[in-house]
């Protein structure tokens, strides 16, 4: 592990009863965490330079503790949270262990960790957005800049929050995403938000034109394009069509591609998909 602050902090919780913390680590070193009667823990799904198969980055994921390693969703906690504050200390800590079970882990290598941020939080928090994350971060000694939140669909009538907090983002030394319903409004974020990241749903191809003019614009931005939910051969053949027409290297994510995993190191690279074996 490279990170030492982060090695000792976790030395100190191999020592914790978990009955009496919020976060403990598990027999194979996992940090662990606990919402109400809910324990979860942390899984990673990559996203993929479709051209070389590389891992760019992974996005953290809460998960339900499971033996099987395939522990249930646990981010619609959210929206069943008591309190805007309980939904807040939720968000947080699913955050934390996301940082603390990927930097702790030697195969992050220099992959950047993406996170989501509920959209309950873009309300609930007041003000000074990623400052509390910001603060752990440093306590840890983690690199704040490989780091890209991922912040969720608003409406149109939300497009000034959405601004307000990617502003608060940006003043914390935070990347962030934006979720893209379509290619044209993709450009319409890149435009007015400025994201470092959009994400755009795979299925959403039939606009040929309109996500070639995404990805060139895109780049010019210098953001970054990623395709998720790739679950089917076609839409992967879609998508090196896509890369081929555009002379870009097309990120992706997807089931078709990776599950979330606990793991980083081994995983990616026993994984790494044949893509001209694609129909």
């Amino acid at each position: 592990m490279t990170y030492p602050v982060l090695k000792q902090y976790l030395a100190r919780l191999s020592g914790q009863d978990s009955s009496t913390t919020s976060i403990w680590l598990d027999p194979e070193g996992r940090a662990q965490g606990r919402f109400f009667n809910c324990t979860m823990t942390s899984a990673f799904q990559p996203v993929r330079d479709l051209a070389q198969g590389e891992v760019v980055a992974y996005e953290g994921l809460a998960r339900s503790v499971s033996v099987a390693d395939q522990g249930l969703s646990l981010w619609k906690l959210l929206d069943h949270a008591a309190s805007d504050d309980e939904s807040i200390e939720l968000d947080r800590l699913c955050r934390m262990l996301h940082a603390i079970n990927f930097f702790r882990q030697e195969g992050s290598g220099g992959a950047d960790l993406y996170l989501n941020v509920h959209d309950r939080l873009l309300s609930a928090v007041s003000s000074n957005h990623g400052y509390a994350f910001q603060r752990i971060l440093d306590a840890l000694d983690l690199p704040l800049a490989r780091i890209v939140l991922l912040l969720p669909p608003v409406t149109a009538q939300q497009g000034w929050l959405l601004n307000y907090v990617a502003d608060n983002y940006r003043r914390n030394g935070f990347r962030f995403a934006v979720n893209a319903a379509s290619a044209r409004e993709g450009l319409h974020l890149l435009e007015r938000v400025r994201p470092d990241v959009i994400r755009l749903d795979a299925s959403q191809r039939a606009d040929g034109e309109g996500v070639l003019a995404l990805l060139a614009q895109a780049r010019l931005a210098g953001a970054r394009v990623v395709f998720k939910r790739v679950e089917t051969p076609e839409s992967l053949l879609a998508l090196q069509r896509i890369g081929g027409a555009s002379g870009q290297a097309l990120l992706a994510q997807g089931y078709l591609l990776d599950a979330p995993r606990t793991t980083l190191a081994a995983y990616a690279a026993l994984s790494r998909p044949t893509l001209a074996t694609v129909p």
